[in-house]
Order: structure tokens, then C-alpha cells, then sequence
């Protein structure tokens, strides 16, 4: 599975690198932060995949507070409709999905509601994307964490484009989230530059059974992994044109709340 995905990006990476463009969405909260209370402040990246876009609308941000029941303890933390086209969301790239105040307190879920309007971008074609129970019960997502007053808890959730979209059909397309949810204060990132840029890199950080992976910027070589956990990495830098070398890197140390720059990569003419 995982060569045909590297071969699907390659071939998408490398038609397309001179006409990619990276754009930057925003979502405010319109909630006011009230007194006496922490605050959550919660972003989403995302990594690449073989689509030309993936358009997710959403209309509201939830968390559910720990001890209540499932219909109650539901806190809004934004209800701004906005849609994302998730592969925007990389190399340093982010959209803050919500960033309000919070009674202190445990929480343990967090919920996205998904309404009408999502799709995936194939070949130029827009097809709709079934959410099941996205506009009801949302995306909800297991994540436990506290709410100190006075203080500022962020959260990542990185979203794994890739391996969320499921072709059930004739053109018919399912999304089955996958998403890691990581405290930015346990994560770092890495960041570098391919070169030459013709070479069209994409990147994985790789550490026991975790992946995480982005594509090289088309104009300046250039890339950022996100969300990583603070442990030791092997990145490796594959290109999507034949005619350079891949290569590895190995005993990449992430440190939290740190960005491990890798400098300038380069991928050797074969």
C-alpha cells in the first residue's frame, strides 16, 4: 500500500509543481473569552494526498466536558461555517478551527460538525464526500485533557487526508476521519529545503509505527513537518522525478515547542 500511495503522489506532485500555490485560511471564534476561566485554542493541519483538493465544511467546534452525559456538557467553540480545502493545511500551514474560554476542568472529546457542501477535487471534477452523521452527531474525537484557569492549552489536530477518503463506489467517495490529536506542548517540528527544486521532494518523519509525511513547496524546495511528537526521527526525502536520487536521514531529535531545521537536502542526479 504504501508504494502505490508514494507512487500516486509522485506522479501528482511532479505534474503538478510548477502550478501549486500554497493558501492560508483563517477562522476566528466570535465568542468572547469570558473572566476566571483557561482557554483552548485548537488548530488543524493536515498532510498530502493524491487529490486535487479535498473541500471540508465546517460549521461547528465542540468539546464535551468529562461527567456529563453524551447529550449534555457540550461547550461551542466556534460556530463560524467556513470551508477548508485540507491539502492547504501543510509545511507550516494551519487554520485555528477554534480558540475560546473554558470552564476549569477535565474535558474528553472534542466534536466537528460537518454540513452540507463537502467534496473531493479528482482530475478537475468535483464529486460530493458522504460524512456519515456529520451534520448530526459530528466527528467526534477521544482526546482528554485539562483546562487550567488562567492558562492557554493548544491543541493540533493533524489530518490524514490520505487515508480518510474511501472510493466506495462508481466516483462515489466516503470520509472515514484519520486524525492524531497532539498537544503542542509534547510536539515540535522539522523543517528543510529540497534541492535541486526540480526534484519535486515529499517527506516522511518516521518513528516506530508513526508516519508523518508532507510535500516540498514547488517554488522554493521547501517543507515543515508538523505535529510531531518529541522523540528521535528517520526522515526520509523521496523525489517525484525520476532522475534524482532518494535519500535518509537518520537520528533526527524533535524537541518540543522547537523547530529541528535540516537545512538544505540534496538529492543527487542518478
Amino acid at each position: 500500500m504504501r508504494m502505490i500511495k508514494e507512487n500516486l503522489i509522485r506522479l501528482t506532485v511532479f505534474a503538478s509543481f510548477l502550478a501549486i500555490s500554497l493558501l492560508l485560511f483563517n477562522c476566528t471564534d466570535s465568542t468572547s473569552p469570558e473572566t476566571g476561566q483557561g482557554q483552548l485554542k485548537l488548530s488543524m493541519v493536515d498532510a498530502p494526498a493524491g487529490y486535487d483538493q479535498v473541500n471540508i465544511v465546517v460549521t461547528r467546534v465542540e468539546v464535551h466536558k468529562s461527567g456529563a452525559d453524551s447529550n449534555s456538557g457540550w461547550f461551542v467553540l466556534n460556530n463560524n461555517s467556513a470551508t477548508y480545502d485540507l491539502l492547504t493545511l501543510r509545511n507550516g500551514a494551519s487554520v485555528v478551527l477554534g480558540n475560546s474560554s473554558l470552564d476549569a476542568g477535565f474535558y474528553s472529546q472534542l466534536r466537528l460538525i460537518i454540513g452540507t457542501g463537502s467534496n473531493v477535487v479528482v482530475n478537475g471534477v468535483a464529486y460530493p464526500l458522504e460524512i456519515p452523521s456529520g451534520e448530526q452527531t459530528g466527528v467526534k474525537l477521544n482526546h482528554s485533557f485539562e483546562i487550567q484557569s488562567g492558562l492557554i492549552y493548544e491543541l493540533l489536530l493533524d489530518f490524514d487526508a490520505g487515508h480518510s477518503i474511501v472510493l466506495t463506489g462508481n466516483n462515489q467517495y466516503k470520509l472515514k476521519p484519520v486524525i492524531r490529536i497532539v498537544p503542542l506542548i509534547i510536539s515540535g517540528t522539522i523543517s528543510g529545503k529540497i534541492n535541486p527544486i526540480s526534484a519535486a521532494g515529499y517527506v516522511y518523519a518516521i518513528s516506530g509505527a508513526d508516519t508523518i509525511s508532507t510535500i516540498a513547496e514547488p517554488i522554493t524546495g521547501s517543507f515543515k513537518l508538523m505535529a510531531l511528537l518529541q522523540q528521535t526521527y528517520r526522515v526520509e526525502v523521496f523525489s517525484a522525478n525520476v532522475a534524482f536520487n532518494d535519500t535518509t536521514i537518520n537520528n533526527v531529535a524533535v524537541i518540543a515547542k522547537q523547530n529541528t531545521d535540516l537545512g538544505t537536502i540534496n538529492l543527487s542526479a542518478k
